[in-house]
């Protein structure tokens, strides 16, 4: 039963975020987009780009480019625009629902004990307030203030257990409304593990 409410409501959160409100709660398919590419930019030459960014790099070894995935990026981007539209800011939806189960249900299967728990989040980086794609990575991979800097370790693959996803989704959402302005969500995955 716990399911079927959780498919309902994905469900309808996604046709929430593809029917929305002209003038209200928008998606940034450029700010997306521009930081996917800055993101695979830093990933493959990580020391060099340590001066744009900010912060020391040299330290990480250089990564795979992600590769774009349709699910991923629904998902994300519904979640973007649920955060802006509801005006929270938290890897669990108010119901409770973490990434994890939100990506399975959309296709994008996960091991079972990855879903149990449906609070658990393993692949999403949030960001708010962020005023484009560019400067959100950088704010993530900086991460002032987040305990064992995990925002930089997951988009860089820095862990043995992000070195290998591939799969990459991004949503960013505005809403001149909610207390961010800017919502973004970032799933970084694989199948098969």
């Amino acid at each position: 039963m716990a399911f079927l409410r959780l498919y309902i409501f994905l469900t309808l959160l996604l046709l929430n975020a593809f029917f929305d409100q002209p003038g209200e709660t928008n998606l940034s398919f450029e700010k997306a987009r521009k930081a996917f590419d800055y993101l695979n930019r830093i990933r493959q030459h990580p020391d060099s780009i340590s001066d744009d960014v900010g912060v020391d790099l040299s330290y990480v070894e250089p990564r795979h480019r992600l590769v774009w995935n349709d699910t991923l990026a629904a998902v994300a981007e519904a979640k973007a625009l649920d955060m802006a539209k509801r005006n929270y800011f938290d890897h669990q939806t108010p119901e409770g629902y973490g990434i994890n189960i939100q990506i399975h249900l959309a296709g994008y299967r996960l091991p079972k004990d990855w879903i149990k728990d449906e609070s658990s989040n393993y692949f999403e980086s949030l960001g708010a307030g962020y005023r484009d794609g560019i400067d959100l990575i950088n704010g993530l991979i900086i991460d002032e203030g987040t305990p064992g800097l995990e925002h930089r370790r997951h988009l860089l693959g820095i862990d043995e257990f992000w070195s290998d996803c591939r799969d990459i989704g991004i949503g960013i959402a505005e809403n001149p409304k909610s207390t961010f302005k800017t919502c973004a969500s970032i799933i970084i995955a694989k199948h098969n593990f």
